[in-house]
């Protein structure tokens, strides 16, 4: 057997072992087995929205569990095939093949794709904030930069972009800024965005054109809807109301139309200024702030949650998970995975899909998440 060949093959052979990792082969059998037998039970629909999700949890294993095996059983007939084609000297057999094995390459690519995005809320909409750190309009030039990065990423997917609230700065760029993302999977694929970025440019607003290090912060969580009970006491929450800050017409720049919901008891704050209406705006808001609250809690289910937390305390040295580096040299390099572009221009311009399947792959994977060494 071909040597290129062997290497396709082993490459196969492992990501089968992550996908079976992630699925805990033997528990997810014995569950679909298990969801089966309750599908049997007539009395299963006397809870509708029970019903729902354990036929959609099902559906779920059906077509995962059986394109893994559907997967092991093509790699096996194939490598017979390429065995029988050398032993019988057919290379047509041989060629035939390996073309199949490279097919099945991409197959195991998507198929992990899929899998990195089957989390709970992954086919959600998505919100997203981005927040300049300290440094006056440097920072807040940088967070721009960054926002305009997650929309182009969007437009490039066909997601629409809806921007909820923003704050300029004073001289340029933003302070900060929130948009919702309409799209499947949007939050599957950008949840792994949330933390501190990193910019070591010349800067344009330095005469002396000295080199500046930047920082902003993407924090991003899911769209719920209404099946999933947020309960939160008005008692523990206090609402502001403010004028709408930039563009917006006549009527918002001079009305307290915008409105600032803080949840007391966590310090989690959400505002919303995209429409005319203050009724609507706080309709948006509570919506927003039960969405942070049902993240909050995904994030405590995961293992990582004390070092999510951290990257939220401070938004600066220590706490980045990436460098976007445009002078002395260019270099963009995720500190989680290291996976690296030479290209910062196509980053900030939403070529952002290898970073966020390396960082979803580090979950499978059972990656350590810590930072890698970081760049100058």
């Amino acid at each position: 057997m071909r040597a290129e060949t062997q290497t396709i093959i082993d490459e196969i052979r492992q990501a089968i072992t992550l996908l079976r990792r992630h699925f805990d082969w033997d528990q997810a059998v014995k569950r679909l087995e298990y969801l089966n037998v309750r599908a049997e039970d007539a009395s299963l629909w006397n809870d509708p929205l029970e019903a729902q999700k354990l036929m959609r949890e099902r559906q779920s294993l059906e077509e995962g569990i059986g394109a893994v095996k559907g997967l092991t059983q093509g790699l096996e007939d194939n490598i017979g095939l390429i065995d029988l084609g050398e032993e019988e000297g057919d290379e047509s057999v041989v060629f035939e093949a390996e073309a199949a094995l490279r097919s099945m390459q991409g197959e195991v690519k998507a198929r992990q794709i899929e899998t990195l995005l089957s989390g709970e809320a992954d086919a959600n909409d998505t919100y997203l904030e981005i927040h300049a750190g300290a440094g006056g309009t440097e920072s807040q030039d940088w967070a721009s930069m960054l926002l305009r990065m997650y929309t182009r990423w969007a437009e490039r997917r066909r997601f629409k972009v809806e921007v909820l609230e923003i704050h300029d700065g004073e001289e340029a760029g933003i302070k900060s800024a929130t948009v919702l993302i309409k799209g499947h999977n949007a939050y599957g694929w950008l949840k792994t965005e949330s933390g501190v970025h990193r910019l070591v440019r010349i800067s344009p607003y330095d005469s002396n054109a000295r080199r500046h290090t930047s920082f902003a912060s993407a924090w991003v969580y899911p769209v719920i809807d209404d099946s999933i009970a947020i309960d939160i006491p008005e008692s523990e929450v206090r609402i502001d109301t403010y004028r709408s800050s930039g563009a917006g017409g006549q009527h918002v720049n001079t009305t307290d139309s915008a409105v600032r919901i803080t949840h007391i008891p966590s310090g989690i704050a959400v505002a919303c200024q995209a429409e005319r209406s203050q009724h609507k705006n706080r309709a948006k808001a509570w919506e927003m702030l039960r969405s942070r609250l049902y993240e909050e809690e995904l994030k405590r289910r995961e293992a990582a949650a004390s070092a999510t937390e951290a990257s939220k305390s401070d938004i600066g040295w220590g706490h980045q998970i990436r460098s976007y580096v445009l002078q002395p040299y260019q270099l963009v390099k995720d500190l989680r995975t290291g996976v690296e572009s030479t290209s910062p221009s196509n980053v900030l311009d939403g070529d952002l899909d290898d970073f966020m399947e390396a960082s979803l792959s580090q979950r499978i994977e059972g990656g350590s998440g810590e930072p890698i060494a970081d760049i100058d």
